[in-house]
């Protein structure tokens, strides 16, 4: 709370204007093109990174596909996850929420301009449309962040068991899927300080349908966080 309310101070001239253009874009999403949406997430990402002394660096961008359309699983650390890959990603990209965070202001409007998918998961008929949905966007030319583990890690660089079925989109699709490694991003929203953070993100190379298609689900979440740990550990090192 301390570091949002830092955000907000620091932006205090552009808090106006910033914030009803976001609620605007976000009831009226379609009524932009991804490549606006995606410049103005971008450029509120920055002015609010900037303002909570937040870094952000960004390793091997190159591993993320120019041309093919992929989906995301990065390791779930906090609140700051999304925004962190917003500011470090060239092109848009969709997330899959659980339904406890899509009503949380910000996160509300930044997920309604994304054209995010809450996923109830107590409802399994809900969660497969949601499945269906993501893979049939996918086809048709969007990009999507799903975090494997299902909720954040409460212990910080240590990712938890990465869940089967979070893959089930990728293989309806037969896209790329495409592991990313967060490094210290529970920090700025999930530690109580406005300390000076530096968040890393971590490309790291696809993993094409041809690659796992052999794969039972389980055996790719595994592989997924098995590369993903070793990232951490390098940049932790």
């Amino acid at each position: 709370m301390k570091r949002i309310i830092l955000m907000v101070l620091y932006n205090i001239l552009l808090v106006p204007f910033l914030w009803c253009k976001l609620c605007y874009m976000g009831k009226n999403a379609k009524d932009y093109s991804q490549e606006e949406r995606w410049k103005f997430l971008q450029l509120l990402t920055r002015r609010a990174n900037k303002g909570g002394r937040v870094t952000i660096e960004v390793y091997h961008p190159e591993n993320i596909p120019e041309e093919e359309n992929f989906i995301f699983f990065p390791n779930h650390q906090g609140l700051f996850d999304v925004l962190a890959m917003i500011q470090s990603c060239p092109r848009f990209f969709a997330v899959v929420n659980k339904k406890e965070v899509g009503n949380i202001p910000l996160l509300k409007q930044v997920f309604q301009i994304m054209g995010a998918y809450s996923m109830d998961r107590e409802d399994l008929r809900q969660s497969v449309e949601i499945i269906n949905k993501v893979a049939a966007d996918v086809k048709g030319g969007k990009n999507f962040l799903i975090f494997a583990e299902g909720t954040r890690s409460k212990l910080g660089n240590q990712p938890q068991e990465f869940k089967g079925g979070s893959f089930k989109s990728a293989y309806k699709a037969k896209c790329p899927v495409v592991p990313v490694a967060l490094v210290d991003s529970y920090i700025p929203f999930d530690r109580n300080t406005i300390k000076k953070a530096t968040v890393k993100v971590i490309y790291l190379k696809p993993i094409p349908y041809d690659e796992y298609k052999g794969m039972k689900t389980v055996e790719l979440a595994a592989e997924v966080k098995r590369r993903i740990e070793e990232a951490i550990a390098e940049h932790t090192a």
